[in-house]
């Protein structure tokens, strides 16, 4: 009897354009394994805004007075003198003791001169270019000058509305997994200081641009000076400060450093004690914890370190620690791919449980 040779049937062979499917998804893998992409957008948006800016000319604005105009409000005389003034309270009224040249204020410091120099231009080409942006495409949203309504009036509604754009943006930087990978590097600080206020990812400033609008709606009616906007970051510099001061019965209206302290702990809801000036924000939607005795000398930073901290390591290695973080929100978490971790978002019912009376607050 003769033998037949049976050949294995072979599936037939994929179209060209699935085979390229197939090859796309797998070097999309490949790099989201290596690359957080959705980090990615913000970098995108920040260099689409910086590009019309340029192509626009600024919207007519003189880029280097701007420039000048906020260095003079981040690192000015007025900002440099009360900055000195707040390191000084910090070692007659710690909140925790520490050595003068902590490893931690070394740290920041370094993240100061970052902002002096590269940050303050970044930020003023956002700031021209969203501001030419939102009159382009929304040209009714710069109201009209009202006579009735005195010029002082129209700079507190900026003001006022300013801090809760940024109660808004500070909460999607807790909300928004993509944000967050920007915004933690601010909450990695284990030493608490005055000059945290600029731990801060130079790319994280896109989110914020929320709070320009309020300045673009009453442009008409006023503007914010200079000294006045001075003075903002100055009490949102003192928030950070290694303070045990809590403004007695003014801490209801104002964030104080023992306010804000709740908010970098290290062992408690993040998403607490959002406002940047006002209380008023976190009370009206309920994420207020307002501090006790315990809470004053709590520790703060990211449990479990998912950042590398300058604090981590046996030697000071400030330079490569601090590269490693301006790039940590590009990079997905070990053993995950184009993911990361959640967010501190498990607000509403961890922070009623810490939630204390007016009369167990620390004075």
């Amino acid at each position: 009897m003769s033998s037949v040779a049976v050949t294995p049937a072979r599936a037939p062979a994929a179209p060209p354009s699935v085979r390229g499917d197939r090859a796309g998804s797998r070097s999309r893998s490949g790099l989201s394994s290596r690359v957080y992409l959705p980090a990615l957008s913000i970098a995108a948006v920040a260099a689409v805004l910086v590009g019309l800016g340029w192509w626009t000319n600024w919207g007519g604005e003189a880029f280097g007075g701007s420039v000048t105009a906020l260095r003079v409000v981040v690192i000015g005389p007025l900002s440099l003198g009360i900055i000195a003034v707040f390191l000084l309270v910090e070692r007659i009224w710690p909140a925790q003791r520490r050595p003068l040249f902590a490893r931690g204020y070394q740290h920041d410091v370094l993240f100061t001169v970052l902002n002096a120099t590269l940050v303050v231009p970044l930020v003023t080409a956002l700031t021209l270019s969203f501001d030419e942006v939102v009159r382009h495409l929304f040209p009714w949203i710069v109201l009209p000058r009202m006579g009735t309504v005195p010029h002082w009036a129209a700079i507190a509604g900026i003001f006022v509305a300013m801090d809760l754009c940024n109660w808004f943006a500070h909460l999607a930087n807790h909300r928004v997994r993509m944000l967050w990978r920007f915004h933690e590097l601010h909450h990695s600080q284990e030493d608490l200081n005055v000059l945290t206020v600029f731990r801060t990812h130079p790319l994280i400033h896109v989110s914020y641009l929320i709070a320009l609008v309020p300045g673009l709606v009453l442009l008409a009616n006023g503007a914010l000076s200079t000294t006045l906007l001075a003075v903002y970051g100055a009490i949102v510099a003192f928030a950070h400060s290694n303070t045990r001061l809590g403004f007695g019965p003014l801490g209801r209206v104002v964030v104080s450093p023992n306010y804000h302290r709740i908010h970098h702990m290290l062992d408690g809801p993040q998403d607490v004690n959002l406002g940047f000036v006002l209380t008023i924000w976190d009370q009206i939607f309920r994420t207020a914890v307002f501090p006790t005795a315990e809470t004053v000398r709590t520790d703060t930073g990211l449990p479990g370190r998912p950042l590398v901290v300058e604090q981590a390591l046996p030697k000071s290695r400030q330079l490569s620690v601090f590269g490693a973080q301006l790039l940590a929100p590009f990079r997905p978490v070990q053993g995950q791919a184009d993911t990361s971790v959640d967010p501190p978002g498990t607000l509403w019912a961890r922070s009623s449980a810490r939630q204390s009376t007016p009369g167990s607050r620390a004075s």
